[in-house]
């Protein structure tokens, strides 16, 4: 025990040498908090060009730092401890920051770009009238899969991944509301169910689809799908653009029985030392031709609707990615289930991967 300690004390003192020699070297090169911006984002989610014109537009400098998992944001913004300005968390994650006040209100006097947001996405349920949070990308939940390893097989639904004939194809993502969210979907229940009898219901048809799994991964399934090592995948609509295009013979579907329409925003935590500069950052990305620009660089789907005037006309019409009104609203956003409800998903998911081995 009282090594541990030591070992926490001098991890601790590493910690704060290295946040004072970032800080100092900052302060040498005239960066301070006022006119430093730190964002916290997804992995590879940003035109890292569009953070050079903030910055010559600005002065503002800007530190990029990555996470991977929502709940490992909002960890790091729970610590404390750490500035950031700007972070793009999850529309569920976004209702449980808000609830949990970690989240400063936004002024809209400061966004005048707002208006550029296509109005389906805007005051959306877990977040009313945009107090905190403004879209940045948004998408789907689907299937992708190679219509040439299935033989021209098409897919349309849920249900058709119960096919006995696709036998150890189909690569699920390792997310307890996205695999969960498919068997309750596949037996036209809300991915937001919480009854126990449809849980339990939804975990023994999601056994039952054991024998056509290959595996359930993380990141690999891009990498995994464009080798071919499996024709089936549970993806999110940006992934599967990506892929497709390094393998034309890769389609993609929202099936039919209903899926997940996701947003990730844009938010200011509790932890900004620049509220100013972090709206300009926000005003500077709903600007229509920096969205557009961002859209094209990341191939997910951008919520401004005047940015798709300045995007080629094949990827905006392309309805597998840019679905219609008439799609969307038989889409669900997910909700924040609390912490006894998902801790209940987590542990169905859990049991059913267990039940694999």
């Amino acid at each position: 025990m009282k090594k541990l300690v030591q070992l926490f004390l001098v991890i601790a003192l590493v910690s704060a040498l290295l946040l004072y020699a970032i800080s100092k070297l900052n302060s040498s090169q005239g960066f301070t908090s006022s006119n430093t911006l730190t964002i916290y984002n997804w992995g590879d989610y940003i035109d890292a060009d569009l953070i050079d014109r903030f910055e010559e537009e600005t002065g503002i400098k800007v530190i990029y730092e990555t996470f991977d998992s929502n709940e490992a944001m909002m960890t790091k913004i729970e610590q404390g401890g750490t500035t950031y300005d700007i972070a793009i968390p999850s529309e569920y994650m976004i209702d449980k920051m808000r609830q949990e006040d970690l989240l400063v209100p936004l002024d809209h006097s400061k966004l005048p770009n707002l208006k550029n947001i296509d109005q389906r996405f805007i005051d959306l349920p877990f977040d009313p009238g945009n107090k905190y949070s403004v879209p940045y990308f948004w998408g789907t939940v689907g299937i992708v899969y190679n219509s040439k390893m299935l033989g021209g097989k098409k897919i349309t639904a849920w249900a058709d991944l119960w096919d006995k004939d696709l036998k150890n194809e189909i690569l699920l993502t390792d997310g307890a509301r996205e695999v969960m969210g498919m068997g309750l979907n596949s037996l036209n229940y809300s991915l937001n169910d919480t009854d126990e009898a449809h849980l339990q219901e939804a975990k023994t048809k999601l056994d039952a689809l054991t024998p056509n799994i290959k595996a359930i991964v993380g990141d690999e399934s891009r990498m995994l799908l464009e080798a071919q090592e499996a024709a089936i995948g549970l993806v999110w609509s940006g992934v599967a653009s990506e892929i497709m295009a390094e393998n034309e013979d890769l389609e993609y579907v929202v099936p039919e029985e209903g899926s997940n329409l996701w947003f990730d925003n844009m938010v200011i935590p509790r932890t900004t030392k620049n509220v100013d500069a972090a709206h300009q950052f926000i005003n500077f990305m709903l600007d229509p031709e920096v969205a557009a620009q961002n859209a094209e660089y990341v191939s997910y789907s951008t919520p401004n609707k005047e940015a798709l005037k300045y995007m080629p006309e094949e990827v905006v019409k392309d309805e597998r990615f840019y679905p219609s009104p008439e799609l969307t609203e038989k889409l669900e956003v997910y909700e924040n289930l609390g912490k006894k409800n998902l801790a209940r998903y987590n542990e169905l998911f859990l049991e059913f991967k267990m039940h694999r081995k």
